[in-house]
C-alpha cells in the first residue's frame, strides 16, 4: 500500500513537473525573436497572419504567376461555391478538433487527449477572403517572389495527396462559414507541435519574423506589434 501511495505521488509530481515546464517554456521561448530575412529583394507578394483568437492562419494571394491556389482547392468545395476571391487562408491542426468541436463547449476529453500525445489525424483548413482587415488580429506581411516559393512549397508539403498529386478534400458539414473547406493533412497535431508552431514556422521558411518556438498565437502576434 506505501509503496502504491509513494509511485502514485511520484507520478502525479512528474505529470505536474513537466505541466509547469511546459507552461514556463510556452511563455518563454516566444519571447525570443526570431528577425527577418535581410534582402535587397523587391517585396511585391501581399500575405497577412490571421488569428481568431486561438489559431494562427497563412494567408496569400489565390492567384500569382507561381500558383493558383483554386486549382488545387476548388471553390466548388465551398458552400458558396462562389469564385473569384483574392485572398486564401491555411490553418493546419487537428483534424478531431476541426471537424467535431464546433465551439470550446463541444470539446470532448478524449478529442483533447489524441490532439494533446499525437493520437489523432491532422487537417488543414482552407477559407477564401476578398478584403483582410489590418488589426490586432490581422497583420500585413510584404515577401519577395523567393520567399513566397519558398511558403508555397512549406504549406504544398503539409497536405495529403493522392497518387495524381491531389490534395484529399474532407466530405463535412462541420465548416465554420460559407467559404472554406477541409483537407486530409500530413503530421499530428501535439502539444509540442500546434497550429500556431506550424504558423511560426511558415514564417521562419519566408524569412519573416518569428518567435524561436511557440505554442499559441500571441508567440507569433507579440512580434509583430
Amino acid at each position: 500500500m506505501k509503496r502504491t501511495l509513494i509511485l502514485t505521488l511520484k507520478i502525479i509530481g512528474f505529470i505536474l513537473g513537466a505541466v509547469f515546464l511546459y507552461i514556463t517554456l510556452g511563455v518563454v521561448l516566444p519571447l525570443i525573436p526570431v528577425s527577418a530575412e535581410k534582402t535587397s529583394d523587391p517585396k511585391v507578394i501581399e500575405a497577412y497572419i490571421l488569428t481568431n483568437g486561438v489559431h494562427t492562419d497563412l494567408v496569400v494571394p489565390v492567384k500569382t504567376e507561381f500558383i493558383d491556389w483554386s486549382s488545387k482547392l476548388p471553390y466548388s468545395n465551398t458552400k458558396s461555391k462562389q469564385e473569384n476571391f483574392k485572398f486564401i487562408s491555411f490553418g493546419w491542426g487537428d483534424k478531431g478538433f476541426y471537424l467535431n468541436t464546433p465551439t470550446w463547449a463541444d470539446l470532448k476529453f478524449s478529442t483533447a487527449f489524441n490532439a494533446a500525445f499525437w493520437l489523432s489525424e491532422s487537417a488543414m483548413h482552407c477559407t477564401y477572403y476578398n478584403d483582410l482587415k489590418i488589426g490586432e488580429d490581422c497583420k500585413k506581411i510584404m515577401l519577395t517572389e523567393k520567399q513566397y516559393q519558398a511558403l508555397i512549397k512549406f504549406i504544398d508539403d503539409k497536405f495529403d495527396k493522392d497518387a495524381s498529386s491531389n490534395y484529399q478534400f474532407i466530405k463535412t458539414d462541420a465548416v465554420y462559414g460559407n467559404n472554406d473547406a477541409f483537407y486530409d493533412a500530413k503530421g499530428s497535431y501535439n502539444f509540442t507541435y500546434t497550429c500556431n508552431t506550424w504558423a511560426n514556422d511558415g514564417l521562419k521558411v519566408a524569412g519573416q519574423k518569428a518567435a524561436f518556438w511557440t505554442p499559441t498565437d500571441f508567440g507569433i502576434f507579440r512580434h509583430y506589434k
